[in-house]
């Protein structure tokens, strides 16, 4: 039988309220049917509808589900802080002062309250080599001039990505999303430094034809595996900006910030402005 529960719905990874990463949120989801939330996440039609319950881990505040239109997702970063922001604004308290931990596809995510910034902690990342045959297919869809690319990689943080970083943050924004359309399967990320006296350190873009759309405006599961990817070549030793979503008009801001006491660790931060709340009959 549908019922009232408590809705929200935010824009995460910006400090200008409509400029990020909108996020739908079911707070009282512990009696929804599947059908149901597919349903809901597909009526949204946002890139993701986040689903709370409580904990099945004794350990975490809660439980989340992520759901794109057409897909579930083990983890993702913007409904990581959303659904951290959402459950805050409701009246959650976490088990500990200062860390909320969330459970969810790929375990437990910690996300540090403790500043004004709240930053979840990247989970684990592989590495592997991107094949060459790959490398010159997406490049050619692309129309990248392949001596534009640093380095590339195949990441995997629960999505995967086929990462391409490039020699200037000009060229990943002049990239064509409009090349990679649905039903490819590739989700393609992409990096380039800013020159040095501007507010950014990093333009980062993310093509998502599996999600029905060419770009993302800001992907915080991106930016996790981007950031392992830079420790590993031991190329992140401070705190960096990445804009993400300038092609599209966005203003996304994600504070990246290397671990002072974990090698190989960092957090992945940003605001989240609450738009709408209320209830949603379901």
């Amino acid at each position: 039988m549908p019922k009232q529960r408590r809705f929200i719905q935010c824009d995460v990874f910006s400090d200008h309220p409509t400029k990020g990463n909108a996020l739908a949120v079911v707070l009282d989801s512990d009696d929804l049917s599947e059908g149901a939330m597919r349903s809901f996440a597909a009526w949204t039609n946002l890139a993701e509808t986040t689903f709370l319950f409580p904990p099945d881990n004794p350990e975490a505040d809660y439980r989340v589900r992520i759901l794109t239109p057409t897909r579930e997702m083990p983890f993702a970063g913007h409904p990581t802080l959303g659904s951290c922001a959402s459950w805050l604004h409701a009246g959650g308290k976490p088990k500990q002062a200062g860390v909320v931990r969330q459970e969810c596809g790929v375990g437990i995510v910690e996300i540090d309250i403790s500043s004004s910034i709240p930053a979840f902690t990247a989970p684990p990342t592989t590495i592997s080599d991107m094949p060459a045959d790959t490398f010159s297919a997406l490049t050619s869809k692309l129309c990248i001039n392949p001596d534009h690319v640093v380095r590339y990689a195949i990441l995997n943080n629960g999505p995967e990505w086929h990462a391409f970083e490039l020699q200037n943050a000009a060229q990943v924004l002049a990239v064509d999303s409009s090349k990679v359309r649905y039903p490819d399967e590739e989700s393609i990320g992409l990096i380039g430094p800013h020159a040095p006296d501007l507010e950014c350190d990093f333009e980062v873009r993310m093509l998502a034809p599996s999600s029905g759309m060419s770009e993302d405006p800001i992907t915080g599961s991106l930016n996790s595996a981007l950031a392992h990817w830079r420790l590993h070549n031991n190329e992140l030793d401070e705190k960096i900006l990445v804009a993400q979503g300038t092609v599209i008009e966005r203003h996304g801001r994600v504070h990246i910030t290397p671990s002072s006491t974990e090698k190989g660790q960092a957090s992945i931060g940003g605001h989240t402005n609450i738009l709408i709340e209320g209830t949603v009959i379901l």
